[in-house]
């Protein structure tokens, strides 16, 4: 259990978010340690977009990059899991990680991200992140002029909203309603729009490994694509969040995080999918930033505190 290191800042997640803070904190020569257990949410994609001079860029090979960059200026990495987070008094934090070991720090970042919870549909779960998606702009462009399946989720908004988005790219988009009910005018909407609304609830997705020919439905009909859509539940993973006390929003069920991802607990940010579930990469990494700039002032107050005090005894 060795805690002889009192680092400025322990970030939990070493993706878009948690690099990008890694990265400015270790510029303004804090004394950073990322701590990630290597499972990223966009993991299956072959490329991202939508990130300005890193767009189609490999995400694996996006995050290798950022972490060399940030390890270049001391910043301190461990691959590892976070089990448990417990405050300590005047101190700031203790991190115990899956290996048994501990880590302590003043402030602490969580950047873990989310979850999606896909539905048990034969053929989804292999094809997630290359032949289904769940971001228009994250993948629309590139099904384009391809048919396309929006196969209802449990997130019966985004479902409309995606089918709506995707009719930009394809003139042929079909929404499978797949347990969603559509009231007669958003289902004429969608129809005047050029999206063909099928009603009925997907069984299995269709073609050979690598491939995508269509969605099946309960009764043995079929919709032809070559890509399809759905907006599965997201679950941010902020167990730890709320084991140290954060807040919960009672109306979105996710973590209190102001602009720069100051929790209502001291000392503690979150930043990225953990608590903002719409954020793309570059919105995840902007938000990383912000929340380093943020912590790096709060460590820079009590800094001037403690030599201020120290002064006057």
């Amino acid at each position: 259990m060795n805690e002889k290191r009192h680092h400025d800042v322990i970030i939990v997640g070493a993706g878009a978010a948690g690099v990008s803070a890694g990265l400015v904190l270790a510029r303004a020569r804090a004394d950073v340690l990322l701590v990630d257990a290597g499972q990223p949410r966009n993991a299956p994609a072959e490329h991202m977009q939508g990130f300005v001079s890193r767009d189609g860029m490999p995400p694996q090979e996006f995050l290798a990059a950022g972490r060399s960059e940030a390890a270049s200026y001391g910043a301190r990495f461990v691959a590892a899991s976070v089990t448990g987070i417990t405050r300590r008094e005047d101190t700031g934090f203790r991190v115990r990680l899956d290996d048994g070991s501990f880590k302590t720090s003043r402030a602490l970042l969580v950047a873990t991200g989310l979850v999606d919870e896909l539905p048990e549909i034969p053929g989804l779960a292999e094809r997630w992140g290359t032949l289904v998606h769940h971001c228009p702009y994250c993948h629309g462009y590139e099904v384009r002029h391809k048919k396309i399946a929006v196969i209802g989720g449990l997130q019966r908004e985004m479902s409309l909203k995606q089918a709506g988005l995707l009719r930009r790219y394809s003139d042929s988009v079909t929404l499978i309603t797949n347990g969603i009910e559509l009231s007669r005018a958003e289902s004429h909407r969608l129809s005047a729009f050029g999206v063909v609304v099928v009603e009925g609830a997907v069984s299995r997705l269709l073609g050979e490994p690598g491939a995508l020919d269509a969605v099946e439905l309960v009764d043995g009909s079929a919709v032809e694509c070559g890509a399809a859509f759905i907006a599965p539940r997201q679950a941010p993973r902020d167990d730890l969040l709320r084991s140290i006390g954060c807040e919960i929003d009672p109306r979105t069920g996710l973590v209190v995080a102001d602009g720069v991802g100051q929790t209502t607990v001291a000392g503690v940010w979150a930043a990225g999918n953990v608590v903002t579930p719409s954020a793309q990469v570059i919105t995840a990494a902007g938000a990383g930033s912000a929340a380093a700039i943020a912590i790096d002032g709060w460590l820079l107050r009590q800094d001037l505190d403690a030599a201020s005090a120290a002064r006057q005894q």
